[in-house]
């Protein structure tokens, strides 16, 4: 991943969901990262479903604040 994305989360699919939804609201488009999708396509064995969201550097701080608001 580029040093310009920073990972907020990491949780199931449910919270990162909820996650993507509450930051396209405020229009950030997050960058969803599922390891375990990317290991069962190159046909590696199972991982743990957890899922990560990044967003960009430079909307970090907003990110944050609308991910505490919405707690």
């Amino acid at each position: 991943m580029s040093q310009a994305y920073i990972k907020i989360f990491t949780g199931s699919s449910m919270e990162v969901l909820a996650i993507k939804n509450t930051l396209e609201s405020i229009n950030i488009i997050p960058v969803i990262k599922d390891e375990a999708q990317s290991a069962r396509l190159a046909g590696f064995g199972a991982t743990p479903d957890l899922l990560q969201v990044y967003v960009h550097k430079d909307e970090l701080a907003r990110a944050q604040k609308a991910l505490t608001a919405n707690n």
